[in-house]
């Protein structure tokens, strides 16, 4: 790379939009590619970032994302981070192989979303609703309310910390 280039660099604001952003990600399930179009819109400003000036690199970058695309959503802010850093070091460099990010990206979907699926679906989840059950059977108001809260707060957390 000469020295005239200037090179492009993830920020912390840029991981904080990469959270914000993950959180519809789940939102837009489909059954040919899956979650594909949720993972797309969370990289867009990411990608606009380093490709936003070449069409051409745009265009792939964002095909490279429509790709099938399956991770428990809880957890995806790991890979997303991943993928994210290959991306920036694609940007900076011209012999980078961009196979690399979709390989990386196929090969730690099903193991993450085994590790996610156990931990939010199998625990979490099965204690908050059991929390939140027992309460709403005494006609307590505050069941779905702690429901909500027990599995949502490990969700938020960890999403944060593996962005």
């Amino acid at each position: 790379m000469s020295s005239n280039v200037v090179e492009k660099k993830v920020t912390k604001s840029d991981l904080k939009q990469i959270f914000w952003r993950s959180i519809p990600y789940n939102a837009s399930f489909n059954y040919e590619r899956q979650l594909n179009i949720g993972w797309a819109y969370t990289l867009v400003p990411i990608l606009k970032k380093f490709y936003g000036d070449d069409e051409e690199e745009m265009k792939e970058a964002l095909t490279r994302h429509l790709e099938y695309n399956n991770i428990t959503p809880f957890i995806s802010t790991f890979l997303f981070g991943l993928i994210v850093a290959m991306e920036e070091k694609n940007a900076n460099s011209e012999d980078f192989d961009t196979k690399s990010i979709s390989s990386t990206k196929a090969g730690l979907m099903g193991s993450l979303s085994a590790i996610g699926d156990s931990i939010f679906f199998g625990t979490i989840r099965v204690i908050a609703a059991s929390v939140g059950c027992s309460l709403a059977l005494e006609g307590n108001p505050l069941g779905p309310i702690l429901y909500l809260l027990i599995f949502n707060i490990p969700n938020l957390i960890a999403r944060w910390v593996l962005v």
